[in-house]
């Protein structure tokens, strides 16, 4: 039925006592819905509505009534029904959202939320001192969640993160230990210093360490803190000072994580089976993940590249037979590296024995975290100038990014191609030089083609 003279063939617009004028226009689903604001001219109502019906048309429209949703409680349920998402990045979602997110902008309806108020949301953080690196995780979060709201679920428009760089972090570089300091710190983590610290009734620490040679001494000074004396205690023994023992149940763990590039949650969940000291090679299968609440859960490495074998020194082999014979159980099951009671080792407890703060400031690599042992094996072995497939079978992951940054870090593995082609210009050369022709002064150059 044609539309009547003066009527609007899609919606209707009414003039309010205000003045101002009113939009309403069906939905695909034939539901009135009422524009969320009203409009001062009616030129102004009608261009609305034109934009809307061509939204329809198009596929492109939203429900401004669904758009009411919270980012906050939009936030949680994202975070719920995200498939795939590791224990350990779901404690880390609910921490930055708990943390960074909602305090400014978890009441904030998502049909009106902008760019400008996320903007002024990462100045906020930045200015209360929030690190790059932290407001960069939290925008990252925020993306993620407001790039499902408008292209899977046609809440809003469009995603209106888009501050240029604000989801980029300037990590620092990582130290790379050489192959030296990789065995001295695995013979490190095992010292165990010979001392008692005792608390007095003044609430200062005393200090008595077994000096080299037997004899009990009382260390000169008192310690404000239990840490202190027994920073002071570690220090002794470095020095030679202090009388120590040693324990290498952890020597072949940081072997293992430096030379066959292992992740911590990776190496702490290998089994006797995994390993085949014959073939030289050790098989990724699981990875332990602790959660902020201690438990302990045992599931599939990172990615799914992480499922691997990886291949390891011969240099290291007696190292982590030794450490079979010793620690591990017979049953092929029996998980190879433990805490002390025979459970799976926990991150806490392993720096705690080791005294790994201490370990790593006494070596002159203070703030070393246990992953650099993966970044160090990961640059050795770019450095030995192999494919980027290759390397990213032994990293275990399934992208290209994390590979090529390995790749184009490596200035070693480019000397070498330097020093191939150095080999082929001097060969070329002497092959010149014996030909017994006359040298008319061409011979190393470059010559035109074409």
């Amino acid at each position: 039925m044609p539309n009547k003279d003066g009527h609007r063939r899609f919606g209707n617009i009414r003039r309010r006592e205000s003045g101002r004028y009113q939009v309403r226009y069906p939905g695909p689903d034939g539901r009135m819905r009422t524009a969320p604001e009203t409009f001062a001219r009616k030129s102004d109502a009608e261009r609305y509505l034109t934009l809307v019906e061509a939204q329809i048309l198009n596929g492109e429209w939203t429900d401004p009534d669904r758009a009411k949703i919270e980012l906050g409680d939009y936030a949680e349920k994202w975070i719920d029904q995200r498939a795939g998402l590791r224990p350990r990045t779901v404690d880390l979602y609910r921490w930055l959202l708990g943390k960074y997110i909602a305090p400014q902008l978890g009441g904030v309806q998502l049909g009106r939320l902008s760019t400008q108020m996320i903007r002024e949301w990462r100045a906020k953080l930045l200015a209360a001192g929030v690190s790059e690196n932290q407001a960069a995780k939290a925008y990252r979060l925020l993306r993620a969640v407001l790039m499902t709201a408008a292209e899977e679920d046609k809440i809003i428009p469009r995603n209106p993160c888009r501050v240029r760089g604000a989801g980029t972090e300037q990590a620092a570089e990582r130290p790379v230990l050489t192959v030296a300091q990789v065995f001295e710190l695995a013979g490190r983590v095992g010292v165990r210093p010979v001392g008692n610290i005792r608390k007095l009734d003044s609430g200062e620490y005393r200090l008595r360490y077994r000096a080299v040679g037997g004899l009990m001494r009382r260390h000169s000074e008192m310690f404000p803190t239990r840490a202190a004396a027994a920073r002071a205690l570690w220090d002794l023994a470095m020095e030679g000072k202090a009388d120590a023992t040693h324990d290498d149940r952890f020597r072949a763990l940081v072997l293992l994580a430096a030379f066959a590039s292992l992740r911590w949650g990776e190496v702490t969940a290998l089994k006797r089976r995994d390993i085949d000291l014959a073939a030289g090679t050790v098989r990724v299968r699981f990875a332990y993940t602790e959660q902020d609440n201690g438990k302990m859960l045992l599931g599939p490495p990172k990615s799914r590249a992480g499922r691997r074998t990886v291949s390891i020194p011969a240099a290291i082999i007696p190292d982590i037979k030794a450490h079979l014979d010793k620690y591990t159980k017979r049953d092929d099951a029996a998980l190879v590296f433990t805490g002390i009671k025979g459970g799976p080792l926990r991150r806490s407890g392993f720096n705690k024995l080791t005294r790994w703060v201490d370990v790593v400031r006494t070596m002159g690599v203070p703030g070393l975290h246990f992953h650099d042992l993966r970044h160090t094996g990961n640059t050795l072995a770019a450095d030995m100038g192999v494919s980027l497939r290759n390397l990213m079978a032994r990293m275990g992951h399934d992208n290209e990014r994390a590979a090529l940054i390995y790749q184009h870090a490596s200035n070693q593995a480019d000397r070498k191609i330097a020093e191939g082609l150095n080999a082929l210009v001097e060969g070329a050369r002497r092959s010149d030089d014996g030909d017994g022709d006359e040298d008319d002064g061409t011979a190393g150059v470059l010559a035109r083609i074409g």
